[in-house]
């Protein structure tokens, strides 16, 4: 027999929540890894094995896992020798106790020399257990780990799970495994399509599985790299192109339909070209989010009244198909029709008063007062940016108005989309209504961001807002819990500052409305407020650090420049990005250990009580290198500090700076800064300190590490 075998098990279940069956799948799978991994199942090199799902089995195979532990040996030390044996050599109750842990006599124990004295000790023997008796448990291990946030029992049984199992598959190799898992007896036979062919399958062969479910089952399942979504994928644009379209595929939505069907035929339908009148957005949410279809649109991008479905089934009448999925979205785009209509017979000015009658957030007031704080804070980012803070606080008191309209209330997800459409059809500035349908971006990671300054300010206040508002009640993120999407919210603040070069300084904008929530009485006391200020920011700058390690940066740079008082995000940006440039050069290394060198200089000589003067009266210099050092830093110091602080000029400053490296590192082998003439003294450590002074400007170089 093989030392080795293949190894599936499936889990068979009514069917699974198709925006979470991926992620279950995955997890699944990596329980299990680890669970074999942990109980030492795998050969030398473990397979990385392949996670199956459909709508209604959740499936993981491995090519090879080992069929028995290897024996091994447990090293067991015992209590002193001193303590073991009596005056007379009698054993006491300590030796007697160890040797029955061990499963022996004290006279098979041995004696053995250890750094704390001679002590019992006994070399045990275990039995490595074999895979079909660690399977069951690693397995029922494996699913009681999964993230289902709310489980379901069924029948009259007291087992619960995501969804009613119905049949468990366990194989190892040809062997079925005697288990039982979710309260199902497990078996070799799994079930294919539930209406092409709902017969039991047996499976002779964990490899056989695929292959076998897609033949004799009618199933295609998904695995971790989305094949059955591109195959979807592949067949949504064939029929687009037979219909005389492009398909709009959005990836999430091919993994969501990927998990609704087992066997993909695709179906082009039609609807009556009148809805095209209403928003392009507002009919594929119709089609995608409430129907899972796939729009089509012409070779200009222009949407067009066809539509590609996937249904489960190869039905005998596909036009009959056909003819159903075009029936259902009609009420659909009819009541759109009438949102649309409706809607736009009021303006979004005249719903400001609605606003008030909504809760924003128990403890921060109505979403009226969330509009009026939003768009006094845009006017003021606006006015720093380059904007125009009237139509920034115009956006930011009309942006939460279409919270209150049918359509939005019928699609949550257009909300702002929609308050641009409703905004342009009042007749408001073209760049109020981009910035009402731009504020809510980026809604995830790799969104478009808000392209006008009009927009950018309103975003930026509008997250702000609520990030500050949500610290000032003490709902901050805890541990993963983030339920007001605060990080992401952060995130995005941060990206439209640093891929807009917006120089504003977020810790200012953090006080300065941290003091409009204080008025309202959210926060009423100074001491509060400082702390609250401080938090924030901490928020702010781990989510900054987040940003930058993510394109690979050095996280010692990011610390460095971070340790500077609050840096504004796209100062401290260009900073890293410059500095670890500079890191490339050796030059550049020789210059930070001097730096480091001044910094221990300084430190010392605060510790001792010296006054550390800044560049003085040059006659105190009595050598060459201290003469070079002082011109150097005197025609230095002012420049990299304009350089910095006017025009944010970091490459051209720390190519200034690096002029310093060879006058500091002659200065420093030719004299003692720590003269016993206090003039002296002073004078060398007011050449450190102007060394020291333009270079902290930039970062805290002693946090960097590097190598000469």
């Amino acid at each position: 027999m093989a030392d080795t075998q293949a190894f599936l098990v499936e889990i068979g279940t009514e069917e699974l929540p198709p925006k979470n069956l991926q992620s279950l799948a995955v997890a699944f799978h990596q329980n299990i890894f680890l669970g074999l991994s942990d109980n030492s199942l795998f050969p030398n090199q473990p397979p990385e094995g392949e996670t199956y799902f459909s709508p209604r089995r959740l499936a993981i195979y491995m090519p090879e896992i080992l069929l028995k532990q290897k024996d091994r040996t447990e090293e067991r030390l015992g209590p002193a020798v001193s303590v073991s044996f009596d005056n007379e050599g009698q054993t006491t109750k300590a030796a007697e106790g160890f040797a029955k842990s061990c499963g022996v006599t004290v006279s098979q124990l041995e004696h053995r020399k250890t750094e704390k004295g001679e002590r019992l000790a006994y070399t045990l023997t275990l039995k490595g257990k074999t895979a079909a008796e660690l399977l069951p448990v690693i397995v029922s291990e494996a699913l009681a780990k999964l993230p289902i946030l709310k489980r379901m029992r069924w029948g009259m049984g007291t087992v619960e799970f995501v969804r009613p199992v119905h049949w468990v598959v366990m194989l190892l190799g040809s062997r079925t495994l005697k288990a039982e898992i979710l309260g199902v007896r497990a078996d070799n036979k799994t079930y294919g399509h539930r209406y092409m062919h709902p017969m039991a399958i047996t499976l002779k062969h964990p490899k056989d599985y695929h292959k076998t479910l897609a033949t004799k089952g009618k199933v295609l399942v998904e695995d971790r790299v989305g094949t059955l979504a591109k195959k979807i994928g592949t067949l949504v644009n064939q029929s687009a192109k037979r219909a005389h379209g492009q398909a709009q595929l959005d990836p999430a939505l091919l993994e969501e339909v990927a998990a609704l069907v087992e066997w993909p035929v695709p179906v082009t339908g039609s609807f009556d070209d009148k809805f095209l009148a209403l928003p392009d957005e507002v009919i594929v949410a119709v089609l995608e989010t409430q129907q899972r279809y796939f729009p089509l649109r012409d070779n200009k991008g222009k949407l067009l009244p066809k539509f590609v479905a996937i249904s489960n089934i190869q039905s005998k009448r596909p036009a009959e198909v056909r003819r159903g999925n075009e029936r259902v979205i009609v009420p659909r785009l009819t009541d759109a029709m009438f949102f649309w209509n409706n809607d736009s017979k009021t303006r979004l000015e005249a719903r400001l008063p609605e606003l008030d009658r909504v809760v924003f957030q128990k403890g921060l007031g109505s979403y009226g007062d969330k509009s009026r704080r939003v768009g006094k804070l845009a006017a003021q980012i606006a006015s720093e940016i380059g904007g125009d803070p009237k139509l920034a606080e115009r956006a930011g008191r009309l942006c939460k108005c279409d919270l209150v309209t049918g359509m939005v209330g019928e699609f949550p997800e257009l909300q702002g989309i929609m308050g641009g459409y409703y905004a342009r059809h009042d007749g408001e500035p073209e760049e109020v209504a981009r910035a009402i349908a731009e504020h809510y971006r980026p809604r995830f990671a790799g969104d478009a961001l808000p392209e006008t300054r009009t927009g950018q300010a309103l975003t930026i206040a509008d997250k702000l807002d609520t990030i500050i508002g949500i610290f000032t009640i003490g709902q901050k993120p805890t541990g993963e819990k983030d339920p007001f999407a605060l990080r992401r919210q952060a995130l995005g603040v941060l990206r439209i500052i640093i891929e807009n070069k917006l120089a504003i300084s977020l810790a200012q904008l953090i006080i300065n409305h941290i003091q409009a929530f204080a008025t309202k009485g959210v926060v009423n006391h100074a001491a509060n407020i400082a702390d609250l200020s401080a938090e924030i920011d901490n928020f702010f700058t781990e989510r900054f650090r987040a940003l930058v390690l993510e394109t690979g940066m050095r996280a010692d740079v990011i610390n460095a420049v971070l340790a500077n008082a609050n840096p504004t995000p796209l100062d401290a940006w260009g900073k890293i990005e410059e500095i670890q440039s500079f890191l490339g050069r050796q030059e550049a290394h020789r210059l930070i250990m001097l730096f480091k060198r001044c910094a221990n200089i300084l430190r010392q000589a605060k510790s001792l009580g010296y006054g550390i003067p800044d560049l003085g009266d040059s006659s105190a210099l009595t050598t060459d290198e201290e003469r070079a050092l002082d011109k150097a830093v005197r025609k230095v110091g002012d420049k990299v500090i304009f350089l910095v602080n006017k025009n944010r000029a970091y490459r051209e400053a720390l190519e200034t700076i690096l002029s310093l490296e060879k006058p500091l590192a002659t200065f420093f082998e030719a004299v003692m800064v720590m003269a016993d003439d206090v003039r002296l003294r002073d004078a060398r450590l007011g050449l450190v300190l102007g060394v020291y002074t333009p270079m902290k400007n930039i970062a805290d170089f002693s946090l960097v590490q590097v190598d000469v």
